[in-house]
């Protein structure tokens, strides 16, 4: 089976032309992911043909769990997409589980994804709370959550995934991430787990950033979860727009307005390609 392996911002998948084929995906996500016994990569995207959209598009994490949405997958995709003669328009419509995302190039090495509407209503999110007094339309914003003895101050924000979005004043790199991270993902109060963030604000401008991915743990970039911090940012009234989001691997900016729909924009590379055995 003939695979790609791509990168955005750090954020690295294996990618899998599957439209004439048939797999466990989740299975193969396990196995493919791997670092060790593996290619090594934070999830594969699955190309698999569509009715509505240039092609379809489903991303599986390491665990072998499937995400409803990824920003820098689909960025990713679409450069394959690009590379391949898969498609030659300038605007590319790729559907996933989380709808339709039209994506185009900005210059030779950017990539820019319409990652449509941020979702702040609790039930939609998911996220258990108890929002006295107020409607469940009512964004979660520094809703108080205990892990162990640690106190965190969360907004929480859907991108098609869910996202909890904490913002410190300690350096983000001094942060246990590793052991808090995991304790938030499968709190209680996220009925389907939750893509954990911790923020530094360096500027209105800028932002720095690590993130715990569900399934995936600490990756070096997360696209939804950069969407997520910018949001956060915005309805803390924190930064302007658009806004850097400064992770490991790299830097992402995301423009929102307040009200409309989530641009998000960054590189994306192939890094290899390769066969794998059956």
């Amino acid at each position: 089976m003939n695979f790609i392996k791509l990168q955005a911002t750090g954020n690295d998948f294996v990618l899998i032309d599957a439209r004439r084929m048939k797999r466990d995906w989740s299975a193969l996500a396990k196995a493919m992911c791997h670092r060790n016994f593996g290619v090594g990569a934070d999830g594969i995207l699955v190309i698999l043909p569509s009715k509505k959209a240039d092609f379809y598009m489903r991303m599986f994490n390491p665990d072998g769990s499937e995400a409803e949405a990824c920003g820098n997958g689909l960025r990713c995709a679409a450069r394959y997409a690009m590379e391949s003669g898969l498609v030659t328009g300038a605007d590319i419509r790729i559907e996933t589980p989380a709808g339709i995302k039209v994506l185009g190039a900005l210059d030779k090495k950017n990539i820019r994804v319409d990652m449509g509407k941020p979702v702040l209503a609790p039930s939609a999110i998911p996220v258990l709370v108890k929002n006295k007094g107020t409607r469940d339309t009512a964004p979660v914003i520094d809703y108080p959550l205990t892990v162990g003895k640690m106190k965190l101050k969360i907004t929480c924000v859907s991108m098609g995934n869910p996202h909890a979005v904490c913002f410190l004043e300690q350096p983000v790199g001094d942060f246990p991430l590793a052991e808090i991270g995991p304790k938030v993902e499968h709190h209680p109060m996220f009925p389907n787990r939750v893509n954990f963030e911790i923020v530094n604000v360096i500027s209105r401008k800028k932002l720095r950033a690590r993130v715990w991915e569900r399934g995936a743990e600490e990756t070096l970039s997360c696209g939804t979860g950069a969407c997520a911090i910018a949001v956060a940012s915005r309805l803390k009234k924190l930064t302007g727009n658009p806004v850097d989001i400064i992770l490991p691997g790299g830097t992402l900016t995301v423009d929102w307005d307040g009200r409309g729909e989530v641009l998000l924009s960054g590189p994306a590379e192939v890094v290899f390609e390769g066969k794998w055995k059956d």
